[in-house]
């Protein structure tokens, strides 16, 4: 099926033969809420001394969170997998044309722009994550810990334009996407829905996340160094009231 033919069927489906059917699978929609629950928190603990070993775990939690997404890009239901919503220049383009002409191009999984904003969030968490973990690790650390503060202020922003644009999506589809990412369901035909939500698989990562956590309350990674600093920062204070 050509692209033209694709986007020709999607269209069709947003006109006759809807019904509610399943798109977005649950490991999807676990990765996607456990992503916006971990960068909230460590945004929120960022700059908060006491809680710095809540933020390094969060850290870690969404280095692991863009991995298993990653994988699940490419061995995941039809809908997660990046060779059903990353598409070249044209497409996008053609999107954004749609869009200024009030014209929306319907799309039973990730728009383009959605696409865009997916993997523009997936690039800068891993760069997020290397920049605390060199600043955490003393790796050129003043350079890194500014690296890594512009990072997570420009992924912030991204996140805030994507929110935007599914708000704007849903009035203009007049569907309501924040409700499908809780659900997994969408307007569309029979044959376009998956048919596993594979719940088994989100299951197993849920687990996963629960156990690291479990396992940083117990012997967390990244405590020794942050321990240093707490005593280099302990004793610099010692010689400076002397």
């Amino acid at each position: 099926m050509t692209a033209r033919e694709h986007l020709h069927s999607e269209e069709i489906a947003t006109t006759a033969g809807q019904r509610k059917i399943l798109v977005w699978d649950a490991p999807v929609r676990l990765f996607h809420w456990l992503m916006v629950l971990a960068f909230a928190a460590a945004w929120l603990t960022a700059e908060q001394d006491d809680w710095r070993l809540v933020h390094v775990t969060l850290g870690y939690t969404m280095a692991g969170l863009v991995a298993f997404r990653l994988a699940w890009g490419l061995v995941g239901t039809r809908y997660a997998r990046f060779a059903d919503f990353v598409r070249g220049p044209g497409s996008v383009l053609g999107y954004f044309r749609a869009l200024a002409h009030r014209k929306p191009q319907h799309f039973t999984g990730h728009n383009p722009a959605g696409a865009l904003a997916i993997l523009a969030m997936l690039a800068l968490t891993i760069l997020v994550a290397l920049s605390g973990w060199a600043t955490l690790y003393g790796y050129a650390a003043d350079t890194m810990e500014e690296v890594h503060e512009a990072l997570a202020t420009l992924m912030l922003a991204v996140v805030g334009l994507h929110v935007a644009a599914v708000l704007l999506s849903s009035w203009l589809h007049r569907e309501n996407l924040i409700g499908a990412m809780l659900s997994g369901r969408k307007p569309g035909t029979p044959e376009q829905g998956i048919r596993s939500a594979r719940r088994g698989v989100a299951a197993v990562l849920l687990l996963a996340v629960l156990g690291f956590w479990w396992f940083q309350s117990q012997d967390p990674i990244g405590a020794n160094p942050l321990a240093e600093r707490a005593a280099s920062a302990r004793q610099e204070a010692g010689h400076d009231e002397d």
